[in-house]
């Protein structure tokens, strides 16, 4: 959510970074302004009437103890005429005050200043490269690989709940919790408190994160609650309305949970394999921490996201996403993309975002700064790594066309074999 302020005094300035999103939200912002000044307006109407009522309050007093009755009788009428008043003008404030919350939830967050400007994916700008030499290549894809060596069955996942989901057999389900385990593991040495939190969550949290309400269609919804897209989702809504100690800043938190997603926008893409699914894994990280220190935490998480990549001895690189690709709550977003040799192409495996202010305004999450004063804290979150799309990976990087050949962070898990 946007600050209203912000948009206010600066409004050219956002205005301009914000139509960098290929949308032109002039209108929006017009809109919304447009109402504000009316809130003002009444606003000051009210106060000023609140004043008048309570000077005549006060005059019923001094008249009752001078026993005029008929003067009483005048100065009641004149409250309860000013109370009607009042009562309506809050009416009109309530209504007016929701339309700017609902038309404020329509707008994504601002770009930062020196976000890459573009339309989609290919105007993302690389940053760096991690390439080890002795990888393996093959031109065999991971759906075929996974099957050959009996570690997912797409048949019975079909067969169980529909297209786009699987299911993970013998050692294919060793490998994915074996995986969850080595990814929380490193989170916990760069300082990570592991959390496991409910799957459902109710509206206020995912409207916190903004998933709602622009990605309602691609949610799970059972009666009032939602299954979590990510536990971004319930990890970041831990200090939804909440005033947090500075000493307890910067918080980390990480999590291992299965995520649904109905890919409402992704028809026909990605129907094979692994890499876009309806139920998937994924450890996920989130930071919540005072605003001048949010940059530098977004590099260091970007650190922490490549160090469970080269943990697998996987080839990926680093982009930073243009205005056009970023996503709705961030205002600035790395993406980490690891190579998959049958499509020769690098895919997103990790997504890390500062969202700044934004979620935590529509969350109501602050902290007291040094000079006491209470401000908006801000929030970041990236996946740490999506599982099923690492599985993947690792199948195309390390199969030699018989034998998947372990990574050494894989082996203690299989009874230290160097393959499978």
């Amino acid at each position: 959510m946007l600050d209203i302020n912000r948009i206010e005094t600066d409004f050219e300035k956002v205005c301009r970074q914000l139509n960098t999103r290929q949308k032109d939200y002039t209108k929006d912002l017009k809109d919304i302004l447009e109402l504000n000044s009316k809130r003002k307006e009444l606003t000051k109407i009210v106060e000023e009437m609140k004043a008048q009522k309570n000077k005549f309050s006060k005059e019923i007093g001094t008249l009752a103890r001078q026993n005029k009755k008929a003067e009483i009788e005048i100065a009641k009428k004149q409250v309860s005429e000013i109370s009607g008043k009042i009562d309506k003008l809050d009416e009109e404030l309530k209504v007016i005050n929701e339309d700017i919350y609902k038309k404020n939830l329509q707008l994504p967050n601002i770009p930062n200043d020196n976000m890459p400007v573009g339309k989609d994916e290919n105007d993302n700008v690389e940053i760096r490269k991690w390439v080890k030499k002795d990888f393996r290549k093959t031109n065999i894809p991971h759906w075929d690989i996974a099957t050959r060596l009996n570690l997912v069955d797409f048949e019975l996942g079909a067969k169980i709940s529909g297209t786009r989901f699987l299911a993970y057999t013998e050692n294919g389900a060793i490998m994915v919790r074996a995986i969850a385990d080595i990814l929380l593991k490193r989170h916990k040495k760069h300082g990570y408190k592991e959390m496991m939190l409910p799957l459902l969550v109710n509206e206020e949290n995912m409207l916190g994160t903004g998933q709602l309400p622009k990605f309602e269609d691609d949610a799970y919804k059972i009666d009032n609650q939602f299954l979590i897209p990510t536990s971004e989702v319930s990890l970041t809504n831990i200090v939804r309305g909440e005033i947090v100690d500075t000493k307890k800043l910067p918080m980390y938190l990480t999590s291992f949970s299965q995520c649904f997603r109905r890919e409402a926008g992704s028809a026909g893409r990605d129907t094979k394999g692994m890499i876009r699914l309806h139920q998937f894994n994924k450890v996920e990280m989130v930071k919540i921490c005072e605003p001048k220190d949010s940059y530098d935490e977004l590099e260091k998480m970007v650190q922490d996201a490549e160090d469970c990549l080269q943990l697998f001895n996987l080839p990926y690189r680093v982009v930073e996403l243009c205005s056009g690709d970023v996503g709705f709550a961030s205002q600035k977003t790395y993406d980490l993309e690891v190579w998959f040799p049958n499509q020769s192409k690098f895919r997103e495996i990790s997504s890390c975002s500062n969202c700044g202010d934004f979620q935590a305004r529509r969350m109501g999450a602050r902290f007291k700064n040094t000079e006491g004063k209470t401000q908006f804290l801000n929030t970041l979150n990236g996946s740490g790594l999506a599982i099923d799309r690492l599985f993947a990976a690792i199948l195309e990087n390390h199969f030699d066309g018989t034998k998947l050949h372990l990574p050494e962070a894989l082996k203690p898990y299989f009874d230290n074999n160097d393959y499978l």
